[in-house]
Formats: C-alpha cells, sequence, structure tokens
C-alpha cells in the first residue's frame, strides 16, 4: 500500500513541469506568513484600538477599494513586462507595509495607511494568477489550481495554529513573522522561480503602455465573463464572512477564544490538504457552471448554520460543509477564469476577474459589522445564505445558457449542409 501511494504521488509530480513545482513550493512558504497574520486580523483591530465591527468594515473598504487600483495597475504592468518582477516588487512591498501596521497606535492613521497599503501589496496579485495559466496547458489548470490550494492551505494548516500562539503573546509577532517570510520569498524568488510570460509573436503590433490599459476596455466588452464574475461576486459576499465576520460573532456571542476560532480555519485547511486533489479530479469531467451552483449551495447550508447553532461541535460540522463547497468551487472558478482570457491578456482578465473579491471585501465586511454590532447578530448568517442562493441560482442559469451555445454550435454544422 505504502507503494502504491509512492507511486501515485511520483507520476503526479511528473504530470507537472518543474516550474510549476517551484511555484507551489514557494507559494507555500509566502502564504505561512499571510495565514499567520490575516485570519487574527479583526481580532487584532477590535482589540487594540476599541472599535466594534462597522468600524473594521470600513477599513476593509479601504484596503479592497485601494486594491482595485493596484490590481489594475499590476494587472496591466504584468501583460507587458512579466510576472517574475511584480511579484518580487509586491512581496517587498508588502514586507514593508506589514511591519509598519504592527507599529501603528492610531487607529485614524492605521485607516489612512491601509489606503497606500492596499495599492501596493495587490499589484502582484494578477500575476501569481497568470503563471499557472502560463505554465499549464488548458486542460490541466484545474487540476493545477487544485494543487495550488492545496499548498495554500497546507501553510493554514500551520499558521493559524501558529498564529494564535504568537497572538496571545503579542500582536506584534504577527506582522513582524509575516514581513520576514515574505523577504525570504523574494530571495527564493529571485534565484530559483523563471519568467513565465508567453513570447509575443515576433510581427505582432508592439503595443503602448496606453494600449495596454486601454486593453480593460476589452476585457469588460466580454459579456460572458462579466456575468460569471456577477455571480462569483454574490458567491463571495457569502464566502468572504467566515475570514471576517465569523471569528468576531463567535468570540462575542458563544465566547469562543481565538484559538477555537483559528481550530476551525486549521480543519479548513486540513481538510483541503486531504481532499482537494481526488475531488478536483472527480469534477473536472463535469459541466464547470454546474460544479459551481452545486459548490455554492454547500455554502448556503454551511454558513447559514452559524445563524441558529450554538455548540462548538456543530460549529465544525458547518466548517466541513463549507470546506466541501469550497474544494469544488476554487478550482473550478479560477480554471474558468483562465479560459476566458487570451494569452496576451491573462494578466488584465485576473486583474478584473478580482473585483469580484474585491468589491464584496470592500462592502460585506461593513455591512456585516452593522448586523453584528445591532441587536440581532445572527441574522448575518441568514442574510449571507440568501445572497448565496442568489449565486447558486446565477450558476445554474450560466449553465443552461452555456449548454445551449454548446447545442446550437454543434448542430451548425448539420444546418450548414442542409
Amino acid at each position: 500500500m505504502f507503494n502504491n501511494t509512492l507511486a501515485k504521488i511520483s507520476k503526479t509530480y511528473h504530470e507537472y513541469p518543474r516550474t510549476f513545482w517551484i511555484v507551489i513550493a514557494i507559494t507555500f512558504i509566502d502564504r505561512i506568513g499571510g495565514a499567520l497574520l490575516f485570519p487574527f486580523f479583526a481580532l487584532y483591530i477590535t482589540s487594540k484600538f476599541n472599535v466594534g465591527m462597522t468600524d473594521v468594515g470600513v477599513l476593509f473598504a479601504a484596503f479592497s477599494i485601494s486594491s482595485f487600483v493596484g490590481s489594475a495597475i499590476g494587472g496591466a504592468l504584468t501583460d507587458r513586462f512579466g510576472r517574475k518582477g511584480i511579484i518580487i516588487f509586491g512581496l517587498i512591498a508588502s514586507s514593508f507595509s506589514t511591519v509598519a501596521m504592527g507599529f501603528v497606535t492610531s487607529f485614524q492613521f492605521f485607516f489612512v495607511l491601509a489606503f497606500f497599503i492596499g495599492i501596493l501589496t495587490d499589484v502582484a496579485g494578477p500575476a501569481h494568477q497568470a503563471m499557472i495559466a502560463d505554465i499549464l496547458p488548458e486542460e490541466k489548470r484545474a487540476d493545477g489550481y487544485g494543487i495550488l490550494r492545496v499548498a495554500f492551505n497546507l501553510s493554514v494548516v500551520i499558521g493559524p495554529a501558529i498564529g494564535g500562539f504568537l497572538a496571545a503573546r503579542s500582536y506584534l509577532l504577527l506582522f513582524l513573522s509575516d514581513a520576514v517570510i515574505s523577504l525570504f520569498t523574494v530571495v527564493l524568488i529571485a534565484i530559483f522561480l523563471p519568467e513565465t510570460k508567453p513570447q509575443a509573436h515576433p510581427d505582432a503590433p508592439k503595443e503602448t503602455m496606453g494600449g495596454t490599459f486601454a486593453g480593460y476596455g476589452q476585457v469588460l466588452r466580454n459579456t460572458a465573463f462579466m456575468l460569471f464574475l456577477g455571480a462569483v461576486l454574490l458567491q463571495v459576499f457569502m464566502y468572504m464572512n467566515m475570514n471576517t465576520a465569523l471569528g468576531v460573532y463567535l468570540r462575542n456571542e458563544h465566547g469562543t477564544a481565538e484559538s477555537g476560532y483559528g481550530l476551525l480555519l486549521s480543519i479548513n485547511a486540513a481538510m483541503v490538504v486531504l481532499m482537494q486533489f481526488p475531488i478536483t479530479r472527480r469534477i473536472t469531467k463535469y459541466p464547470p457552471m454546474l460544479m459551481m451552483a452545486m459548490g455554492t449551495f454547500l455554502y448556503v447550508i454551511g454558513f447559514s448554520m452559524y445563524g441558529y447553532v450554538a455548540t462548538y461541535t456543530l460549529f465544525i460540522v458547518a466548517m466541513i460543509i463549507i470546506t466541501i463547497g469550497e474544494m469544488v468551487v476554487s478550482p473550478v472558478s479560477q480554471a474558468l477564469v483562465a479560459s476566458f482570457a487570451p494569452e496576451d491578456m491573462r494578466g488584465r482578465y485576473m486583474a478584473v476577474s478580482g473585483f469580484s473579491w474585491g468589491i464584496p471585501f470592500a462592502v460585506g465586511p461593513y455591512l456585516a459589522g452593522l448586523i453584528i454590532d445591532g441587536p440581532r447578530p445572527h441574522l448575518l448568517w441568514y442574510a449571507a445564505g440568501f445572497v448565496g442562493l442568489l449565486s447558486t441560482f446565477a450558476f445554474l442559469a450560466l449553465y443552461r445558457v452555456r449548454s445551449k451555445d454548446e447545442q446550437k454550435t454543434e448542430n451548425m454544422p448539420e444546418a450548414v449542409a442542409l
């Protein structure tokens, strides 16, 4: 049995190029730093500055609005200059800005700092996503993004547990640790990671910088892509509560400690590590929009549960249901974005796809804060479930439209022959 397991691992390894595995390893190391800090961000702000979740929501809005700018700049620069340099710049900017956040003592100054940090740290986002599409052919991308999620969540298995330990002693240790890991990742990328940007055709006309940014108009005119992003946006309005509002809600309403919340996130990550790759391999043979609908409906069940369950055991059950939905949704969603994007516009498509996450994180935490700080905080989870249902129906509608379009395409040669 052990030999069979090693044989399967070896076979999987050789299915993908060496550069892909370098990206996976570097992502794992980098994300340990983020996993140390981000799950405790809302807890840190509310405890250090003595503010409520509504104020945290405004802060997240500042991050998200500025990240739109950073992502748009990064997407265009990624398509024009390549992936590697943009990623290195983003990591260096992230390390210094993270340290700055750890030393700020005024919430007002923290708010101003957050706006500028969002621009700098999100420049590299489109480059990260474009790399996988560069390296892998379309038929391998869902599996590839699934493996990337395994690496991401393996770091989350480790990160929140260590982060909870550090946070109990000093939140500053979280910020410093994240910065050190980011700088270490820069060194690894500079030494081991090659540039993956596809070479332009020698006869292709040179694009000006203005033309590169004007290419966003072409992305926004892709109706099918924008409708897909609309459905994802609704989904993320529900999902974002796991990393923003859930920890504060469980602490305030059920007395759950930071370590208990961190354990829920570790369960989520451990399930992804153990189950993501086999699940991805099984679902890729089904229509992707149908898989998006199914995974989103599992989100609806899991998040709604937090509105009426009151024991830690049932908190775990809800997280398990959410995680199963996440393992269906995430790799399929990323592969769909890559399939919409022409080779020379991957950075810009990835940047625009980020808006489906940025907008919910800009508005969602504030709206969630209004409910949590109000007299009936449990209503947040029913509202999240309702928005999730809208997203589920949207994916089902897109599935029906795509099925009809595919049928028309298949029947077209017969119609011409007749």
